[in-house]
């Protein structure tokens, strides 16, 4: 479930690791489905020991491990997936276990409590990682992606979607079009705007597109600020295997009967599009484009 909101939080989170050296990469025993790891966990090792973590980035849905060569470690996360600094939910679905050598001690470097290692974990085992140079990460990562949620411009946004017959709740999931929205947050992005996610891309008015563009930047910002979603599933956990908040600040996503949250006498609906779930007060989301007052 993992969309740009819990990712960027995950990111933050592994933030301590930055400036460490890598002493090994371990494949920990795993009964599971195996998920993919490219090229083998013998060769990533072989390429990452002693090497220094520089930066810790995010492209769209995906935790980046940038080292001091430019290459990358790529962790897309997926529905399931988490990379932590703690012990994570249960051993039995640990995939990676990324171990650093103790930090340099001296008289002006004193010993300080910093994380030993890095986890990644993945109870169904669909997320990936990859190693990649910085020749194999621009060519099949960065050049597929649309610009990042958090700064593309109404002018991307609209070139990149307007003239599509898709829904625009199923084209903001389109990643080469805008990175980093996932079926949760466009929901509640399209109830902030007062957008009809049913309505075609190509017959969105100027009005809908100038309300769509910031709804994306504030729901992806309070999702960040409150550390992400966790659901009933209880799957996603942030970098210390704690509980996002999100959820609790939720105005359509899973309150299907219930109330509107903004108009009177508004019940949330649950339809299926491109086989996920949308939910959308038929009330406030109107395909006229006339929109009611924004709640915050």
């Amino acid at each position: 479930m993992p969309e740009l909101p819990e990712v960027e939080t995950m990111c933050r989170g592994i933030s301590p690791i930055i400036g460490r050296e890598i002493e090994r990469v371990e494949l920990p025993p795993c009964h599971c489905r195996p998920m993919t790891i490219e090229p083998s966990v013998s060769i990533i090792n072989r390429r990452l020991r002693g090497r220094l973590i520089v930066a810790i980035q995010r492209r769209g849905k995906r935790v980046m491990l940038c080292l001091d060569d430019q290459s990358r470690l790529v962790i897309e996360p997926r529905m399931t997936g988490l990379v932590l600094l703690a012990d994570p939910p249960d051993p039995d679905h640990l995939r990676l276990r990324i171990q650093f050598r103790p930090p340099h001690e001296s008289p002006e470097n004193p010993p300080t409590e910093s994380p030993t290692e890095l986890l990644v974990w993945d109870r169904r085992g669909l997320g990936t990682i990859r190693w990649m140079d910085d020749s194999d990460y621009r060519e099949k990562v960065d050049s597929r992606l649309g610009p990042d949620a958090m700064c593309v411009t109404i002018a991307e946004l609209r070139q990149n979607l307007a003239t599509s017959k898709r829904p625009i709740k199923v084209a903001l999931l389109d990643q080469s079009a805008v990175a980093g929205i996932g079926n949760l947050y466009a929901a509640e992005i399209l109830f902030l705007a007062g957008v009809d996610p049913r309505t075609r891309c190509d017959r969105l008015t100027k009005p809908q597109w100038e309300r769509i563009h910031p709804a994306i930047t504030l729901v992806l910002q309070d999702a960040i600020n409150h550390e992400g979603s966790t659901l009933s599933d209880g799957t996603y956990r942030n970098a210390l295997n704690n509980p996002g908040n999100y959820q609790n600040m939720h105005r359509v996503y899973d309150r299907e009967h219930l109330a509107c949250p903004r108009c009177e006498d508004g019940v949330i609906r649950r339809i299926v599009q491109a086989q996920r779930a949308t939910f959308f007060c038929p009330g406030c989301q109107r395909k006229s484009g006339r929109h009611p007052s924004v709640c915050s």
